[in-house]
């Protein structure tokens, strides 16, 4: 069964471009992650003091996302995660979803 891995990411106001250049020139490790499908960076709607992002993934199994996320790999892809600080509202909420069909 497929699995959905989403990040979702407020980012504040005028500083879209400053996050989307991070993810651009970020590298990620994924493809060489066991049961890696493929990746997204979405953008969503803005609101009054952000605008929304998310981070998504697909893999063949949770256990494989899983297996993943305690990798050197994913370590190695998050290093400097908490660099830019001031361009989030908020934590990244995580969201995982099983595919039905």
């Amino acid at each position: 069964m497929m699995y959905i891995a989403m990040n979702r990411f407020k980012v504040k106001l005028g500083r879209e471009h400053d996050f989307e250049c991070i993810w651009q020139g970020r590298e990620t490790y994924l493809q060489s992650a066991a049961g890696f499908i493929d990746f997204h960076l979405i953008k969503g709607p803005k609101a009054d003091t952000y605008a929304l992002y998310a981070s998504h993934s697909t893999w063949e199994t949770e256990s494989d996302f899983t297996n993943w996320t305690k990798s050197n790999a994913f370590r190695q892809a998050h290093k400097s995660a908490g660099d830019h600080r001031d361009i989030y509202i908020g934590h990244p909420i995580f969201e995982g979803f099983h595919v039905i069909i």
